[in-house]
């Protein structure tokens, strides 16, 4: 599947909107539903496409080279049916009975959560940041610890929880990643949950191969390869309007020092783009079943994309001109959302660079989202 022009001009028509309604437009949100990005990783059995990650992570750059906060919203709400098609069928029956084109965001770290098990399920309660595209979805996935088991995830349905508008941010403001709030502890049936090492295990009830995947493999590319999207749409703006004006992006599109820094920028993003889709297809390649150290390194790999995007919007902001100063700059808005990917947990390296380090060296890995 290929976006058409048609939608994503859309995308770029309401991007400023959705900036300051701090919410992707309805219109953008259908014409997507429309174009079947939903129901990309959606079983076959429910009218979905099966689709190859790499095939979604194409189209979530191309949507991002229009708008950075439609591809990280909705890309992450989209993602989400892969790991629905992983659990309980009973699940996978509610949540489909509408159609493939279910609308589910998450938030999955568990530190405002409280867990307790109960007789066929748990009740839950709590708060949770973070949960992008939240106001367009009727479902959400939430993070909790089960004593004495680990990281689950719990499905909830929309009338157990309320929305509480907190996304006042420098960036990625139209993905409207609100908090999400249960107050009074609600029922979650054990079907409804999906354990971590279920997912790290690839546990599963589909018979094409692509769900043999660990679902932390697509799920990490989905909050960082919007950013090269976001790079290749400032290089965009640089190719527009450098050498029209002084107060513009520079006074001479012949400058060495610019030129030089778009090329840096852009193999930067490009770079990224590159490792993704190789990577992918060497998964491809391993029947959706890598090898241990190749998954660390996968792991690994993806989070460096966000400290990539960042240094090539540095390298072109610092010769983006006067006018990139100015709120409402549509280079400064760039800049601040591809900063913004980076505050997600997956973007930051550290942690699993010693993973990967560690592993390499004969260490047992001691990551399980991965």
């Amino acid at each position: 599947m290929a976006v058409s022009a048609e939608t994503l001009d859309l995308v770029a028509a309401k991007a400023a909107e959705g900036r300051i309604a701090r919410r992707i437009s309805n219109a953008v949100v259908e014409a997507l539903r429309g174009e079947g990005f939903f129901r990309h990783f959606t079983p076959a059995a429910f009218g979905g496409r099966e689709g190859k990650p790499q095939d979604f992570f194409l189209d979530q750059i191309a949507i991002a080279e229009r708008d950075m906060s439609t591809a990280w919203a909705l890309g992450i709400v989209a993602v989400h049916n892969y790991q629905i098609a992983l659990m309980d069928p009973k699940t996978q029956g509610e949540v489909f009975a509408d159609g493939p084109d279910a609308m589910i965001s998450s938030s999955y770290n568990p530190v405002g959560a409280k867990v307790e098990q109960v007789d066929g399920g748990f009740m839950l309660s709590g708060r949770w940041g973070w949960s992008s595209g939240c106001l367009h979805c009727n479902w959400v996935l939430l993070g909790g610890i089960v004593a004495g088991e680990g990281h689950r995830t719990f499905l909830v349905p929309a009338g157990d929880y309320r929305i509480e508008d907190t996304w006042r941010t420098m960036g990625l403001q139209g993905t409207g990643s609100n908090d999400i709030v249960i107050d009074t502890p609600v029922f979650v049936p054990a079907h409804r949950t999906h354990k971590q090492m279920d997912g790290f295990n690839s546990v599963h009830h589909q018979t094409n191969p692509v769900y043999d995947l660990p679902w932390a493999q697509v799920f990490i590319r989905v909050v960082n390869m919007s950013a090269v999207g976001a790079v290749r749409h400032a290089i965009a703006l640089f190719r527009d309007r450098v050498g029209i004006a002084s107060t513009d992006m520079s006074k001479s599109a012949a400058d060495p020092d610019v030129l030089d820094r778009i090329a840096r920028a852009s193999n930067l993003a490009e770079e990224c783009l590159t490792v993704m889709v190789s990577n992918f297809r060497a998964m491809e390649a391993a029947d959706w079943q890598p090898a241990l150290l190749d998954r660390v390194r996968y792991r690994y790999q993806a989070s460096l994309v966000a400290d990539r995007c960042i240094e090539a919007m540095n390298l072109l902001m610092d010769v983006a001109g006067g006018r990139s100063v100015y709120l409402g700059s549509e280079m400064q808005d760039l800049w601040h959302d591809v900063r913004m990917s980076r505050a997600h947990v997956a973007n930051n390296p550290v942690g699993f660079a010693r993973n990967y380090a560690n592993v390499l060296m004969g260490a047992d890995n001691a990551d399980y989202f991965l």
